[in-house]
């Protein structure tokens, strides 16, 4: 296989998608990033990563970064609903979703609550 071959398979992977998307949001200083594993639990993705922003600057700021990363590594294109308000921002990544959130809005919502299997404890990022 060749060096371009095996570049094109990793970053097909959904771990390399998963692990950039946590890398962004690290290096982008979210606060209280959780990742929910959903591979034989839900159709819709593999992950579902939670996470905050401070503002709503720095939660579209974030988005903006995640979507470039992803298009620039791995050629696909995330959708994304909410970008006008960044209160709640969701990407869609294909095999992983993505809320950012205000912290306000994120605990009035409480995905984390409304995602956790009581057979899987949440794995923090």
């Amino acid at each position: 296989m060749s060096a371009a071959a095996k570049k094109t398979a990793n970053t097909d992977s959904v771990e390399y998608l998963h692990q950039l998307i946590l890398k962004s949001l690290d290096d982008d200083q979210a606060i209280e990033t959780v990742s929910i594993p959903l591979e034989g639990k839900s159709s819709i993705a593999d992950f579902m990563v939670i996470a905050s922003g401070r503002s709503t600057r720095q939660v579209a700021s974030m988005a903006q970064k995640l979507m470039e990363k992803i298009k620039a590594e791995t050629g696909r294109r995330a959708r994304v609903e909410g970008m006008t308000n960044a209160d709640w921002v969701l990407l869609d990544a294909g095999d992983i979703i993505v809320h950012l959130f205000r912290p306000e809005v994120r605990s009035f919502y409480n995905l984390e609550r409304m995602w956790a299997f009581g057979d899987a404890p949440l794995a923090d990022a």
